[in-house]
């Protein structure tokens, strides 16, 4: 039987592990222990829906949020309303990836946790991948190791010589926020969503840039002097209880162009290429790109295909599917983070809803 090393246990990997047990055998590495939080809106767009359902990896979809509206505020507290066409849900990284954890594990995935993959090289016409762990050799190899990670510098990849600017924070709160909402409230130099979870949660987070951070020393300090003059920040801030004893938080977040395919590695997720998280839909592309790799490979696996036709394949697929919208949402991400711009953003969304409207979709894909 083949083998198949899927490097990373997020959305993507974990979604490609679910698929291609019926076809190879698979090893998925993860370098933490399931469950786990992570940073990240937890919106996922419907369009995901129909193929989550068909694959039965939902867990109690009855009992989500199911989110229709948006809510867009400015720097200095001016809003407005959105209809969403397509709308989505609400769902914790902490509960959807140790759902599909289990799922993998009981469809047959060997699952290595604890273990972080150090290289990958390509040898003849198999992979050997070196971890913490052990050294696994595999006929194809799947990266879904996030947006920024240890082995991206090992591969050289060329976004990584480029430093980003922006840290994203997270918390899981209890406070009064309407179920069908998500909120984006702009604040000087960043932006803070808001979206209702499972279980009677909100997940609040928020990107800013570095320089908020290092003028103020402390993100507790930087979100009263930085985040609290939006009003409706302030609001929430005051009056939610917090349910982490410190925030989740990651550094140099990055929106660089990536490549969907990398030293004959097939990239899934945040490593193939990050949205803006104003978008709210990098849990729909990564469970995407995990279903068209998880195909092209089969075909592979199948003979169907030759290793470069099947990466030629993914490219054009993932860039056909996903370009597009990380462009857009590169674009868009200019109307916020600041006082004028965010107030500019309201405006649309007031008085030419039609635009706003249109510029919501570009970030939006179609049922799969």
């Amino acid at each position: 039987m083949k083998r198949i090393v899927i490097v990373g246990g997020g959305l993507a990997g974990l979604v490609a592990a679910n698929l291609l047990t019926k076809c190879a055998e698979v090893i998925l590495l993860e370098k933490k222990q399931y469950p786990f939080h992570r940073v990240c809106g937890e919106y996922i767009s419907n369009e995901t829906i129909p193929f989550l359902q068909q694959h039965n990896l939902l867990p109690d979809f009855e009992q989500l949020p199911r989110i229709t509206k948006l809510w867009l505020t400015s720097v200095n507290g001016r809003k407005a309303e959105l209809d969403l066409d397509l709308g989505g849900f609400g769902i914790s990284r902490y509960s959807l990836d140790y759902f599909l954890f289990q799922k993998a594990v009981s469809n047959g995935a060997t699952v290595v946790q604890d273990c972080e993959a150090t290289s990958i090289s390509f040898e003849g016409n198999h992979f050997v991948v070196n971890t913490t762990a052990k050294i696994f050799d595999a006929d194809v190899v799947i990266g879904s190791f996030g947006k920024r990670s240890r082995l991206d510098k090992t591969m050289k990849r060329s976004f990584v010589e480029k430093k980003s600017p922006y840290v994203g924070v997270k918390y899981h709160i209890r406070t009064q926020h309407p179920s069908d909402v998500i909120a984006l409230h702009n604040f000087k130099d960043g932006y803070c969503g808001i979206s209702n979870i499972e279980e009677g949660k909100s997940t609040l987070c928020y990107l800013t840039h570095r320089k908020n951070l290092k003028e103020h020393k402390q993100i507790e300090l930087m979100e009263r002097e930085v985040l609290y003059r939006n009003p409706f920040l302030k609001h929430l801030f005051l009056n939610s209880e917090f349910l982490y004893d410190k925030p989740e938080t990651i550094n140099e977040i990055s929106f660089e162009t990536k490549s969907p395919v990398e030293d004959h590695v097939l990239m899934c997720g945040d490593a193939a290429g990050m949205i803006t998280p104003l978008c709210g839909n990098g849990m729909a592309l990564a469970i995407h790109a995990a279903k068209v790799a998880s195909a092209v490979v089969t075909d592979f696996l199948d003979e169907k295909v030759s290793r470069a036709d099947m990466e030629k394949q993914y490219a054009r697929q993932w860039s056909q599917l996903f370009s597009q919208r990380l462009w857009a949402g590169r674009q868009i991400q200019n109307l916020f983070g600041s006082e004028w711009a965010s107030d500019m953003a309201v405006n649309l969304a007031r008085y030419a809803t039609p635009v706003a409207s249109w510029l919501v979709k570009q970030t939006h894909g179609n049922p799969f």
